[in-house]
C-alpha cells in the first residue's frame, strides 16, 4: 500500500490545466505541420501556419493559445493499492483547477444553465474516476472547448444501420458542425455500451495517441475511412476550404445491447489541449 496526499494531487492538477492552456502537445504540432504540408488550398495552408504560430506564441509567451480556456474535464486512475491522504479526491481535483484558472489567468467558462452566471473558479470540474491495478496514479487533464463540444451527439441507431450508419452519423456530425468546431478536427467517435457509455467512450477516444489506430482491424480500417471521407467534404482548415478538414479520427468500441446500436460524436478542434502526469 501507498501513500499519496491529495495535497500532491491539487498540485499536479494545477500545472497539467495551466500547461494544456499554453503548450500543445509535439504530436498535434507535428499533425499541423504535416497538414500544412499536405494541404491543397493556399487558403488552408495560410490558416495551418497561422495556428502553428498562434501555438509557437502561446508557448514562448506563456497565454493560452485560445481565448476558450475550457471546461475542465479530469480523467483520474487510481491505483487499488494506493491510500490516500489528507481529504478528499473531488475536493483536491477542483481545488488544483480553481488554482490553475486563477494563477494562469485562463477565462473561467463555467456557469449555471439558465441564470448563465458564471461560477468564477471554472469548478466544479467533470470527473471520471476509475479504480485500477497497481500503485500509481495517472491524471488527464483535457481543458474542452464549449464550440467543439457543442458539435458534439450521442445518437441511437438501429442495429440494422451498422457500420455504414455510424459512418453517415459521424460525417453528418462533421458537415453540420462546419467551420464552428475550429477545423483541423480530432473527432472521438464511441460505439456500443449504452447511451452514457458511449457519450464517455467517444470522450476517452480522443486520448488516443495521434496516428495509433485500434488493435482490432475492423475498427481500425472504420477509423480510417472515416478519416478519408471526412477529408473529402471540403470543409477545410478555418472552414475556409480544403483537403485538411480533421487530423485525425479514433475509435473506441463495446459489446452494447441487442436491441440497440449506441453512438456517439464527440468533437475536438485543432487546439487538442491534453496533458498527463503519473504520481
Amino acid at each position: 500500500m501507498r501513500d499519496v496526499s491529495v495535497t500532491d494531487i491539487a498540485a499536479a492538477i494545477e500545472r497539467l490545466f495551466i500547461e494544456a492552456n499554453f503548450e500543445l502537445p509535439g504530436a498535434v504540432i507535428k499533425g499541423l505541420e504535416r497538414a500544412a504540408e499536405e494541404e491543397a488550398s493556399p487558403t488552408g495552408r495560410a490558416v495551418l501556419q497561422e495556428l502553428l504560430e498562434n501555438a509557437r506564441i502561446a508557448r514562448v509567451e506563456r497565454l493560452p493559445m485560445c481565448q476558450d480556456t475550457g471546461l475542465a474535464v479530469v480523467f483520474v486512475e487510481v491505483g487499488q493499492d494506493v491510500h490516500l491522504t489528507g481529504g478528499s479526491l473531488a475536493v483536491a481535483v477542483a481545488e488544483g483547477v480553481r488554482r490553475a484558472y486563477k494563477e494562469g489567468y485562463l477565462r473561467n467558462s463555467c456557469c449555471d444553465p439558465f441564470t448563465r452566471v458564471n461560477t468564477g473558479d471554472n469548478t466544479p470540474p467533470i470527473i471520471h474516476a476509475s479504480l485500477v491495478a497497481g500503485e500509481q496514479i495517472r491524471i488527464v487533464a483535457m481543458p474542452k472547448g464549449g464550440g467543439s463540444e457543442n458539435c458534439s451527439e450521442v445518437r441511437m441507431l438501429t442495429p440494422s444501420q451498422g457500420i455504414g450508419g455510424v459512418k453517415a452519423f459521424v460525417l453528418d456530425m462533421v458537415r453540420r458542425g462546419g467551420p464552428n468546431p475550429c477545423p483541423p478536427i480530432i473527432v472521438g467517435v464511441g460505439i456500443g455500451g449504452n447511451f452514457e457509455r458511449s457519450a464517455l467512450l467517444s470522450k476517452e477516444a480522443l486520448m488516443v495517441p495521434f496516428g495509433k489506430r485500434n488493435t482490432e482491424p475492423r475498427v481500425a480500417a472504420l477509423e480510417s475511412d472515416i478519416l478519408r471521407e471526412i477529408n473529402g467534404l471540403g470543409i477545410g482548415p478555418g472552414g475556409y476550404g480544403g483537403s485538411v478538414t480533421a487530423l485525425d479520427v479514433h475509435v473506441k468500441m463495446l459489446p452494447c445491447h441487442i436491441a440497440s446500436l449506441p453512438v456517439a460524436v464527440n468533437i475536438q478542434c485543432h487546439a487538442h489541449r491534453i496533458k498527463e502526469m503519473t504520481l
